[in-house]
């Protein structure tokens, strides 16, 4: 019977489909694994239902005149999900394929996120369907006011703070201030991830990277890794994956793999990569990168021999086509919803240790609320203090999650949703929203 394919049996996998990303939406995978808390935790239905829908969605139309003269009309979003703890808070991204499925389910993730980490947030999240990176300045301003314009009634410091996500930045951050302090007056609050020179805050923009960093460090102390030379390879090297990068090198581990949209490049020496980020920041491409490491293939660069995979790119990039793939001791999830459902079975049954995105990339929105409470206070922290509270939550945080993994015998996703989960039920309860 071997060999011989069945209705029943998985088609093997062209290097298209190993190498793309699912097919199953950020909205499915979310959904499942709050399903899964929620009946893990015996919800009853109406609560739950109430739980998994957004409170408010707003969808607006943002007519731009770009340089080929013509006006292209883009989509923008605002989903806020859930306020039962505090503001509602959560990135704004541009991506030609965002939609208001994609933002409804990040949403939903910033509100478990944030209670995971247990800082005083919601969630939300946003986003404008264009081409950032195909964009001029100039474009990319007039598209990130035309869309405050059009959001601003359901934002404020104590109501919606936004930030900076996919393609967005501290210069997208002021811009969005700017316009928002033209109609409400000087109001730093109203956004984070803002440049320092506006008011924001020391070790923001590290804050994601950092944060992975410390996840990195506390999964790897409870399998026994050492982290000594440790081999890493990282997919998307954007602000995420390059901070974690250049953070690892510093402290000792060897980046053996960056993988980007225009390909991937290895080194079993280790990339330099400070040089790597500088020569992206300057618009450079892994294709004319002038330092040690040779380019490969997506499959090779996603069987790459390491301990440590840091999936710093879109939702969805690793799948059932792809995840034995892997051969890492440890996934460290630095994008959103990165791993399906399929495949974190997958890479369970290959004992690949996964440390969910819902608390390894929550060092952003953890600094975001540093700097949103050094705004209001208009009182400004160092950077050293900054890191140290950062440490300290993230590193609560996993120690929260892990035992309650370890006591009911789950995965660190599993008890991360039901921790998020339970902290959101109860605050509803307590408002009286169920």
């Amino acid at each position: 019977m071997s060999g011989t394919p069945t209705d029943k049996s998985p088609r093997p996998a062209n290097e298209a489909e190993r190498t793309g990303r699912a097919e199953v939406s950020n909205y499915e995978i979310v959904s499942h694994w709050f399903d899964l808390a929620a009946g893990r935790l015996e919800l009853a239905d109406d609560v739950a239902a109430v739980m998994k829908s957004s409170y408010r969605e707003v969808q607006v139309q943002i007519p731009v005149k770009l340089s080929d003269g013509k006006i292209h009309t883009f989509s923008g979003f605002r989903v806020q999900h859930n306020g039962a703890r505090g503001p509602y808070k959560g990135g704004i991204r541009y991506h030609p394929e965002v939609d208001l499925d994609e933002v409804r389910a990040l949403a939903a993730l910033m509100t478990w996120k944030t209670a995971i980490v247990n800082v005083p947030f919601g969630g939300a999240k946003g986003g404008v369907n264009c081409p950032a990176r195909d964009l001029e300045q100039s474009e990319l301003e007039a598209i990130t006011r035309s869309f405050m314009d059009k959001i601003e009634k359901v934002l404020g410091p104590t109501r919606d703070i936004p930030a900076p996500d996919v393609n967005t930045n501290a210069q997208v951050m002021a811009w969005m201030m700017d316009e928002y302090g033209k109609l409400h007056g000087h109001s730093p609050a109203i956004v984070t991830g803002k440049p320092i020179a506006l008011e924001g805050s020391y070790g923001r923009e590290a804050a994601t990277g950092r944060g992975v960093v410390h996840m990195v460090r506390s999964a790897a102390e409870q399998v026994d890794l050492s982290l000594d030379d440790c081999r890493v390879a990282i997919q998307g090297f954007g602000n995420v994956g390059s901070w974690a990068a250049r953070i690892l090198a510093e402290q000792g581990c060897r980046v053996v793999a960056v993988q980007t949209a225009e390909g991937a490049i290895r080194s079993d020496n280790g990339l330099d990569v400070g040089a790597l980020h500088q020569h992206h920041t300057e618009g450079g491409t892994l294709e004319d990168f002038e330092g040690e490491g040779e380019r490969a293939t997506d499959e090779d660069f996603l069987s790459t021999d390491c301990e440590v995979f840091i999936p710093a790119a879109l939702g969805g990039m690793i799948h059932k086509h792809n995840a034995d793939l892997l051969t890492c001791r440890m996934v460290v999830e630095g994008a959103n919803s990165p791993t399906t459902p399929d495949a974190d079975e997958i890479l369970a049954g290959n004992d690949v240790f996964v440390v969910p995105d819902v608390i390894a990339n929550a060092g952003g929105v953890v600094v975001s609320y540093f700097e949103w409470v050094q705004n209001l206070q208009h009182f400004r922290w160092d950077e050293d203090a900054v890191n140290h509270e950062l440490k300290t939550i993230m590193k609560r945080a996993y120690k929260t999650v892990s035992e309650r993994a370890a006591s009911e015998e789950v995965t660190l996703r599993v008890a991360a949703y039901e921790v998020g989960v339970e902290r959101v039920v109860e605050a509803s309860r307590m408002r009286g929203y169920i």
